[in-house]
């Protein structure tokens, strides 16, 4: 049975697996919250289908986006990202990684967990759009400006206000499934 979806998904296998079982799925794990964080940091600039199709070599790469170990990297380490085909080799985005690992866990021992952060820019529950074609949905909003202004404020990079908008669609603080996509309702 065929089922709606968000136009941006349709005709690419992998595209349209993330879109059903990932994009737009409320996340409160820190985890899970930080490996989406740093997918949407190396994305700028790029398209998102060419992160996703990498993001088994990050995990690979980054010891399974085990934030305690990448606040650790030294400039080895770095150089050796920085030699990983695996990944995007760009040294602003690899500095970037032990950075915002840094900021992550400085956030999280201000405020118990990162999700507790992240959540409470949206009073815990998440904003519904009403995106009828995915063209028509915002690059980014006052939400995602506000959010970004914090993070840069703790010290995070790669963090703009697009990336940051990206990063609450991701991770399902925002909803912004097309109004006709089988996945509007079931979030």
């Amino acid at each position: 049975m065929n089922k709606n979806k968000c136009g941006w998904c349709i005709g690419d296998e992998l595209y349209e697996q993330y879109h059903d079982t990932e994009w737009g799925v409320p996340v409160y794990d820190d985890k899970t919250l930080f490996e989406f964080l740093i997918l949407e940091c190396m994305q700028a600039g790029l398209s998102w289908i060419t992160i996703l199709r990498k993001r088994e070599n990050y995990r690979q790469a980054l010891d399974q986006f085990d934030y305690h170990k990448i606040a650790q990297y030294d400039n080895q380490k770095k150089q050796e990202l920085l030699q990983n085909p695996g990944i995007i080799r760009n040294k602003l985005k690899v500095n970037a990684i032990v950075t915002n690992a840094q900021a992550f866990i400085n956030t999280q021992q201000e405020f118990g967990s990162f999700s507790h952060y992240i959540w409470s820019f949206v009073d815990n529950q998440p904003v519904k759009n009403e995106v009828s074609d995915y063209k028509e949905a915002p690059a980014n909003t006052k939400l995602s400006d506000q959010i970004s202004k914090d993070l840069k404020k703790r010290g995070f990079k790669f963090v703009g206000s697009t990336i940051v908008y990206a990063y609450l669609q991701a991770c399902g603080i925002v909803n912004d499934h097309e109004t006709s996509c089988f996945r509007y309702d079931q979030i």
